[in-house]
């Protein structure tokens, strides 16, 4: 396998996290190989100011990446599955799928114990027509408004009190080491998480047949 692999990784202190736990397996795999992390930067970091469903959805978040891949320029990426959309460039494949973190909807809220302690007109944000939709199914009466950003830039909202809670993915906290910032946890029944929510996927060449067999440890069957 080669000496010095480079993996293709949005800016983002989660995206961050993930490739960094990425890299540091394949190096305590193979000793003496080299990790490097490029960071891109994709059209969904850039547009903040709009909800994510009326320019483009998922793939707002990997083309940009892709692109890096198909031009040689990185050789994997390392993507939240919840964010892939479902077809992908001829040549590229979701090669490894690793264990599936938490795959639940977090509640967060810095005066509310749960979703059923809000008080009526509370201002609840959340990105996700998903999630919006079961919130409105669940608590019609709250005030259910778009928040966009990263992670950490979400949580600064929500402590700035433009919210007076948010919803964000349990996996994503975890990461982070917050998941002490959750308020309470939706169940299944409650809130359906996104298709793959809480796993990670690598994404590389279908011709790249070596640094996928150099990878495969990293692969979880249950999840996949």
């Amino acid at each position: 396998m080669r000496k010095h692999i480079k993996i293709g990784t949005r800016g983002s202190l989660l995206a961050l996290a993930q490739s960094t736990m990425i890299k540091k397996q394949i190096e305590a795999q193979h000793p003496g190989i080299v990790v490097e992390l490029v960071k891109i930067i994709t059209k969904g970091d850039k547009i903040l100011d709009v909800p994510l469903a009326m320019v483009g959805g998922k793939g707002l978040f990997v083309k940009e990446i892709e692109e890096a891949l198909l031009a040689n320029e990185v050789d994997l990426a390392v993507h939240s599955m919840k964010d892939v959309p479902s077809e992908l460039p001829d040549a590229l494949h979701i090669g490894i799928v690793t264990r599936r973190e938490n795959p639940h909807d977090a509640f967060l809220s810095n005066s509310a114990a749960s979703l059923a302690e809000l008080p009526a007109k509370a201002r609840i944000g959340t990105s996700s027509l998903r999630r919006k939709a079961q919130l409105a199914k669940l608590r019609p009466d709250l005030v259910i408004e778009d928040l966009r950003g990263n992670l950490d830039t979400r949580l600064r909202k929500l402590d700035e009190g433009r919210y007076d809670a948010i919803i964000l993915a349990a996996a994503g906290l975890n990461r982070l080491g917050l998941a002490k910032r959750a308020t309470a946890y939706f169940s299944a029944v409650e809130m359906l998480p996104a298709v793959a929510q809480g796993a990670v996927g690598i994404e590389l060449r279908k011709n790249d047949t070596e640094l996928l067999a150099g990878l495969t440890f990293l692969d979880d069957r249950d999840t996949a």
